[in-house]
């Protein structure tokens, strides 16, 4: 099927014990279809509520997109993506997939903080970009990044939230992301 214009999806993140807010994310199937459409198809799966951003790298990236059910991530993250070429930058605010490698997309996404226009020629293809709300998303907790203390994606894949609410309380969560109506 498809998809030409913009669809806006709105997330509801909780940043810190006093910062809530919405997110707003123009997804441009025009830019990469085929991750614009396994976005929309997580979004609509209810995939990242309760959703932490488990790597939060300021001037870089905020990453999200382990499921807090370890079920859920499972019924996801083994169908993987074919690559989208990439027709727009990596630029502040732009949401990518993230990868471990080509042809390996499944669930996990980034939002630039920067402008990190290196990553379009490693083939992060963004597939959306925020249109309001960025202040949120500067406001994402990022004290758990020391290699000593920070949260081991294997262990989020097999436990979800119980660890991380165990080991790493402060993550900022998505409440909740919607398919917003013309």
């Amino acid at each position: 099927r498809k998809m030409e214009k913009p669809v806006r999806v709105k997330l509801s993140i909780k940043a810190d014990a006093k910062t809530t807010g919405d997110v707003i994310f123009e997804v441009h199937p025009e830019w990469a279809p085929i991750g614009a459409e396994r976005f929309l198809d997580l979004v609509k799966d209810n995939y990242f509520v309760d959703c932490r951003f488990h790597r939060v790298i300021p001037g870089f990236v905020a990453q999200f997109g382990i499921a807090g059910d370890p079920k859920h991530y499972n019924k996801w993250a083994s169908v993987k993506l074919k690559d989208d070429p990439v027709k727009y930058s990596n630029v502040r605010g732009s949401v990518s997939f993230a990868t471990s490698g080509p042809n390996a997309r499944s669930t996990q996404l980034f939002v630039n903080f920067g402008d990190n226009k290196g990553l379009d020629s490693q083939g992060f293809a963004p597939i959306a970009v925020v249109t309001k709300g960025m202040e949120i998303i500067d406001s994402l907790y990022s004290g758990y990044n020391s290699s000593s203390k920070k949260p081991s994606q294997s262990y989020v894949k097999m436990y979800g939230n119980k660890y991380l609410d165990e080991e790493f309380p402060k993550l900022s969560t998505i409440i909740s992301a919607t398919i917003m109506k013309e």
